[in-house]
């Protein structure tokens, strides 16, 4: 079991700021009731349901309709039990606990946001892994292989890319691993500045590539001749840094 303060707090005050929004709504409707413009049990009865279901706090108040009569106490026992649960969450593992520790629980869980990177990843402009204009099955599995295999390639040249891209590639340890995670001092400059510690643009991971793919490889022929030879750009300050980082890779045996 695990509770976020931030997280409870924010709850906190979404729920105050629906029973008030509900209440401010409610009394309206009792003002009318009591100078007889609104009667009827069934009439009442429509105008609190419109404002309940717009707002969905009609647990939290007793609602008491009568042909001449509306009123709606709030239930502060049941608001006082639901308050007292805000930012607990429960993790649930089919591993042993002596495998896991605690902390180590709501890591792993926590990594779940990695996952769902990916999955945007292969899913939009990155890679677009949609639509898929095979049908036969071999095909398709072929075809998400093919996209699984660039976006593990993606994946490490976004680590060995980190000083280059706004990734924060000097993370902070975590010693409340439920606590929000916060920015290194570095992340915070290099955001701030738009420069990376070596004084160069920061890029997006897209608009590193594109800047590498100025790069240029000519055919040059010799005038009044057939020789030709072939003629690579010097790179940039910034495509020479990306190219070396690569080269830091290790090799996988």
């Amino acid at each position: 079991m695990c509770r976020n303060p931030l997280v409870g707090a924010e709850r906190g005050r979404k729920r105050q700021a629906l029973l008030n929004a509900t209440e401010a709504e409610l009394n309206k409707i009792a003002i009318r009731v009591a100078a007889g413009t609104l009667q009827g049990q069934d009439d009442i009865g429509v105008a609190v349901g419109l404002v309940v279901n717009r707002f969905k706090m009609k647990k939290h108040f007793d609602l008491q309709i009568e042909d001449r009569r509306f009123a709606f106490p709030r239930k502060s026992e049941q608001i006082a039990a639901e308050a007292a649960l805000d930012g607990i969450y429960i993790l649930r593992t089919s591993t042993q606990h002596t495998k896991f520790s605690d902390t180590e629980v709501v890591q792993s869980y926590k990594q779940l946001a990695g996952v769902e990177r990916a999955f945007r990843t292969l899913k939009q402009s990155d890679l677009e892994i949609r639509p898929i204009y095979h049908y036969l099955e071999s095909r398709v599995r072929a075809h998400v292989l093919l996209c699984m295999l660039a976006y593990y390639v993606e994946w490490h040249l976004r680590e060995a890319w980190a000083e280059l891209l706004f990734i924060d590639s000097e993370p902070p340890s975590r010693l409340d691993p439920v606590a929000k995670a916060e920015p290194s001092a570095s992340a915070l400059r290099k955001a701030q500045t738009q420069r990376t510690p070596q004084g160069q643009p920061v890029h997006s991971f897209r608009s590193l590539v594109n800047e590498l793919g100025l790069r240029t490889r000519s055919a040059v022929r010799i005038g009044n001749t057939q020789a030709t030879f072939q003629q690579i750009a010097e790179p940039s300050p910034i495509q020479a840094r990306a190219l070396e980082l690569i080269e830091q890779l290790p090799i996988m045996p």
